[in-house]
């Protein structure tokens, strides 16, 4: 089955993979990108509402990125190897309802998905619209994040370029 937008179907769930979380990573992307004494200091983050060290909420959905992009290769690699073309990536005009709903603590295992909920022509030409429910959950079943996203996907037959 190819991936264009004609083919996919709303209600698919994609499962991406998980990811553990280690404190030396929570720390290190907090240094860079969001650095709030829970994200970086264990004795810190223990007078906080968190009451230990936490991931910042942008790093677990940075995650949910990198997994749904190599997700994507990967199935793109797939249908070329059995000779048959792959849809191109088309950019996103956002997200919403973004929310993170507990804490990640080192050595949290987070699987990730993303849900197919709806999908709409759209008035650029060769490409269609759909609309994404994506979270991670935790070890214990427990959402910790989710997000509605959008994504332009191109349709069967668009000219390249």
């Amino acid at each position: 089955m190819s991936d264009f937008f004609e083919d996919l179907v709303v209600g698919t769930r994609l499962d991406l993979g998980h990811h553990t979380f280690t404190a030396e990573e929570i720390v290190d992307f907090a240094r860079r990108y969001d650095p709030q004494p829970f994200h970086l200091d264990e004795a810190a983050a223990a007078s906080t509402p968190f009451g230990r060290l936490a991931a910042s909420g942008w790093h677990t959905v940075a995650v949910w990125m990198r997994l749904y992009v190599e997700h994507r290769r990967a199935m793109a690699a797939a249908l070329e190897a059995r000779g048959e073309a792959a849809s191109r990536p088309g950019p996103s005009p956002g997200f919403r309802s973004l929310k993170w709903r507990r804490p990640v603590h080192p050595g949290d295992t987070i699987s990730y998905s993303s849900t197919l909920t709806a999908k709409h022509a759209s008035q650029m030409a060769g490409w269609g619209l759909i609309f994404h429910r994506n979270a991670g959950v935790n070890q214990d079943g427990v959402t910790v994040c989710e997000f509605d996203g959008s994504v332009f996907w191109e349709c069967r037959g668009a000219v390249a370029g």
